[in-house]
């Protein structure tokens, strides 16, 4: 993996990986951005919703379980410097047993590298597993 980041103005920069995909990071305007794009700590928190909802979709698909609809929301807190908790709300809709579905979920828990490098810069990842019937 590579990743490649181009300053532009003020605090915007453009972040690529090299493969054609790209995005803006900026500050918001009471931190003197102009609010063009998330802050890079933003994006880390968006890469972990990002994971669980590709890894959560791939252990479903290997496990034969279905999914009709998966909403992962992440609420995080900021302590001094960096996150030091993350309250995972993960809705999902499913014809499927919880026990299926609760198997999924650790599974994904087990395999998503985004989530393991949170804890392993000691964030606390709290997580309220949602199951609904379609």
């Amino acid at each position: 993996m590579k990743a490649r980041a181009v300053w532009f103005e003020k605090y915007r920069s453009v972040l690529d990986n090299g493969r054609g995909h790209s995005v803006v990071v900026d500050l918001p305007k009471n931190l003197n951005g102009d609010d063009t794009g998330a802050t890079a700590l933003e994006l880390a928190v968006m890469a972990l919703v990002g994971c669980v909802s590709t890894i959560f979709r791939l252990m479903a698909n290997k496990t034969r379980t279905d999914v009709k609809s998966l909403e992962v929301i992440a609420d995080a807190e900021k302590g001094e410097s960096t996150i030091t908790r993350v309250k995972l709300t993960i809705n999902v809709v499913s014809s499927d047993d919880e026990k299926k579905i609760e198997r999924v979920w650790k599974l994904t828990h087990k395999n998503c590298p985004v989530g393991i490098l949170f804890e392993k810069s000691g964030a606390k990842i709290d997580v309220e597993l949602n199951i609904s019937k379609p």
